[in-house]
């Protein structure tokens, strides 16, 4: 069951194959999202909002999604940034495993992430 959890995270957040052109450093990152909710775009055209703090810790609420059926739709976990990518980790979300991304800016608010497994996809910053 965990395995198929995982499956749907991995399909609900990818939005395609993106370019990385004038990708952001490690300063531009934390100004980006430190202290700000972050909505994934998904395939189903549902946001998912991620709330990045600025004390390091990151919480992804689902509940009003209604992806709950498919995942614990809320936890949170830690932050980073290192070596221009933004890192996160959860305590259950893929396995408790570390995902770092590359970030580039796509317009006034928007941003496109490339995770290090080559997931990729767009996001809204609010």
């Amino acid at each position: 069951m965990k395995q198929i959890a995982i499956a749907i995270m991995s399909l609900t957040f990818l939005g395609g194959t993106h370019a990385v052109a004038n990708q952001l450093n490690s300063t531009e990152i934390k100004q980006a999202i430190s202290g700000k909710k972050v909505y994934l775009a998904t395939r189903w055209g549902i946001e998912f909002p991620l709330t990045y703090r600025t004390n390091g810790r990151v919480t992804g609420d689902g509940s009003g999604t209604g992806l709950g059926r498919y995942f614990a739709p809320k936890e949170t976990g830690r932050w980073w940034v290192n070596n221009n990518r933004m890192c996160q980790q959860f305590p259950t979300w893929y396995d408790g495993r570390t995902f770092c991304f590359t970030l580039q800016e796509n317009g006034d608010d928007g941003l496109i992430w490339k995770r290090d497994d080559g997931a990729s996809g767009r996001a809204r910053v609010g």
